[in-house]
């Protein structure tokens, strides 16, 4: 099973000198990010070939993009070995295993991080704070494989995905792919509470991501940009998910077959 740790690069045109700030802000606008915008991003500085100022400059065009009303939110995820996970987070100071800008996004003051042990992710904008997951163990929420006391539903309507999910938020693939995202993780999890309510024993599905996005990008002509020398994509979180959702309902041929037992997942 894939996971958010490899960050897969996306073959791009060079261009003649370092990106920077006001380059990289037109690049994004000419994608598609507008201001007022909320947008969680999946990124690889690597991928955008030389800038000037680095990953502090890429998250400052981001939020030059977006602003003055808008958000920025990265995964700031704990993906070490799953017995670890738990014992060694620390909201403070556990460092993000999902690539160079969201560990620098994470220290950046001003950012607020969701406290789960696993599945946390940063926020930067106006009124951040109302994007972070609360602790909640309500019976009626949705469950996942990460629910873990004391860190309650990580996908549950509390949480940071929930969120994007119910506010409209984007998706933005900065020099990355379907590999590396994590919302595919909300897909399941409303599928399988979807099926826990007819069946209370129904097993979790695992959605195989490249398949995934390929089905989604036929359906949709999904387009992509150049941003720096990486290749982009920006699109709306509540339409891939529902889209996929409706899908799923009466065909499972974009989920894995694994054998018993399930590999522990990301």
């Amino acid at each position: 099973m894939p996971t958010d740790l490899r960050v897969e690069e996306l073959e791009a045109s060079p261009t003649p000198c370092p990106a920077t700030l006001a380059s990289l802000v037109d690049d994004f606008r000419a994608l598609g990010l507008q201001s007022g915008d909320a947008v969680f991003v999946h990124s690889s500085l690597r991928s955008l070939g030389p800038v000037d100022g680095g990953a502090e400059t890429v998250i400052r065009s981001l939020e030059t993009a977006v602003a003055p009303t808008g958000v920025i939110l990265m995964p700031s995820f704990n993906l070490i070995e799953d017995p670890l996970r738990a014992e060694s987070w620390n909201l403070a100071t556990t460092p993000a295993t999902t690539g160079w800008i969201s560990e620098v996004f994470r220290r950046m003051p001003g950012t607020v991080r969701s406290d789960h042990y696993s599945h946390s992710v940063a926020v930067r904008g106006p009124q951040a704070t109302n994007w972070i997951a609360r602790v909640t163990e309500e019976e009626n929420d949705l469950r996942s494989p990460w629910d873990l006391a004391p860190w309650g539903k990580a996908f549950g309507r509390h949480s940071p995905f929930f969120q994007c999910y119910q506010r409209g938020a984007k998706i933005l693939f900065l020099g990355t792919s379907y590999y590396n995202m994590t919302f595919l993780h909300l897909l399941e999890v409303l599928d399988w509470n979807r099926r826990l309510a007819e069946d209370p024993s129904a097993e979790f599905r695992w959605i195989d991501r490249e398949a995934t996005g390929r089905w989604w990008e036929n359906q949709t002509s999904q387009k992509y940009a150049q941003v720096a020398r990486a290749r982009c994509t920006l699109f709306e979180v509540r339409k891939f998910i529902d889209t996929l959702l409706d899908f799923v309902r009466t065909d499972s041929s974009l989920f894995k077959s694994w054998p018993s037992p399930q590999p522990s997942q990301t």
